[in-house]
């Protein structure tokens, strides 16, 4: 349900106010991961192709947003890394995009960047 969904004041003006909800937050968060070459898909298999067919609100089920304080926040992620790539590095690459997407399209800080890789993709899954 959309009240039970945390929010994020962005912005604030004498015209009003800017919210953001955690889910547009981990959105962003996934789809700055599936962008990293080496990871075939979030957990459960949510890559950017499925996310366009099902719905963006898919993507969120394999992020989590963390508020840690006031305008920074946590995100902790499942990701699939396809067979071959070397996984510190996809990883980095991954916190690094994560980061720098949600700072520069929300203007939170992020914390931190969990990553949990769920499954090694063979090609031809």
């Amino acid at each position: 349900m959309a009240e039970d969904r945390k929010s994020f004041v962005i912005k604030e003006s004498e015209n009003g106010g800017v919210n953001i909800t955690d889910e547009v937050v981990a959105i962003i968060a996934g789809l700055a991961a599936t962008e990293v070459e080496g990871v075939s898909s979030l957990a459960g298999n949510l890559t950017n192709e499925v996310i366009s067919k099902a719905g963006m609100n898919k993507l969120s089920k394999g992020v989590k947003i963390i508020t840690e304080e006031e305008n920074k926040v946590a995100v902790r992620l499942g990701v699939n890394i396809s067979y071959g790539y070397e996984i510190p590095k996809i990883c980095q690459q991954v916190q690094d995009k994560v980061k720098n997407a949600i700072e520069n399209m929300v203007g939170l800080e992020v914390i931190s960047v969990d990553i949990k890789i769920a499954s090694v993709a063979v090609a031809g899954e």
